[in-house]
């Protein structure tokens, strides 16, 4: 082994290694306004990637379905266990305008309705 050469250390590759590139640098972010009928208009916001080539922003914004709880949009409490799910529809500058297309029960509220009915069930045989 010759003078001076230390074989444990290990030159430097070259090129370097590849920086990371942020994921959310490529994304805007889009307001999703709920239909007129709900007293509260802005329900949150959603990520999509730019416009990129033939690639449109706004065709993968489309048909997206969200969940939101009915308190949320109504302002109310009460409504709590209604999950109402709407569908985006239309791309308005920044602004995703959504359409009512269906509503759930939280599973719990649905545990619930089941057990209440089993109690006031009574069957007669005449």
């Amino acid at each position: 082994m010759a003078v001076g050469k230390n074989k444990r250390i290990s030159k430097g590759k070259k090129g370097g290694k590849k920086k990371a590139a942020d994921p959310f640098a490529k994304k805007d972010w889009y307001d999703i306004k709920a239909p007129s009928v709900f007293q509260v208009k802005n329900v949150g916001k959603t990520l999509v990637s730019r416009t990129q080539g033939t690639k449109i922003a706004s065709d993968g914004l489309k048909h997206r379905v969200f969940e939101v709880s009915l308190a949320d949009l109504q302002g109310d409490e009460e409504h709590a266990f209604r999950k109402i799910r709407l569908r985006a529809e239309d791309v308005q500058g920044k602004n995703l305008l959504t359409n009512f297309w269906g509503m759930n029960f939280t599973t719990d509220k649905l545990r619930s309705l089941v057990r209440e009915e089993d109690l006031l069930c009574t069957i007669e045989p005449d």
